[in-house]
């Protein structure tokens, strides 16, 4: 996202006739972090300096602003998302030797990325495919009733989504 290029009255809109400018930057807040966020994968610290300028917010308050928000990410994030549910369900059937078995292959823990930048690993509460457990999502694609054979089928899409995205670059 070209800061730069920010247009303040045009971004806000129509709701923008009734705000101050203090608001009307405020306003943008939360759209311009996600472009940014789309551009880079996570939230630069140069980028958020150069949005504080340009929309006459503190630096603090956008990183309150954004820490608020799951959805934004400090730290360079992953090609692949790979997330492994640890519900109840899913811990029950199993989940934590899934994510065990992922960390030793991947030699990552989770919530980390390699080194390079191929892959995030993350836990979550649950995926609401219960019925399936235990269940893990590449990106957005499931995969559920995980036993050993499709703990290999995992990883090897997993590596095979990770040697395609170093074959990109």
């Amino acid at each position: 996202m070209e800061i730069e290029l920010i247009d303040i009255d045009e971004d806000i809109g129509e709701v923008g006739k009734i705000l101050n400018e203090q608001n009307k930057r405020r306003g943008i807040l939360i759209h311009a972090l996600q472009k940014i966020q789309e551009e880079h994968r996570y939230l630069p610290e140069d980028e958020l300096k150069k949005l504080s300028q340009k929309l006459g917010i503190s630096l603090a308050e956008i990183y309150g602003v954004a820490s608020f928000y799951k959805l934004f990410y400090f730290t360079p994030r992953g090609k692949k998302i790979v997330r492994v549910c640890l519900g109840t369900a899913c811990y029950v059937r199993g989940s934590k030797k899934i994510l065990d078995a992922l960390e030793e292959k991947f030699g990552i823990k989770s919530g980390e990325t390699t080194k390079d930048l191929a892959l995030t690993l993350e836990t979550v509460g649950c995926l609401g495919c219960c019925g399936l457990a235990p269940v893990s999502t590449v990106d957005e694609e499931i995969t559920g009733e995980i036993g050993e054979k499709k703990l290999e089928e995992l990883i090897r899409l997993i590596s095979s989504t990770e040697e395609e995205s170093t074959e990109k670059e």
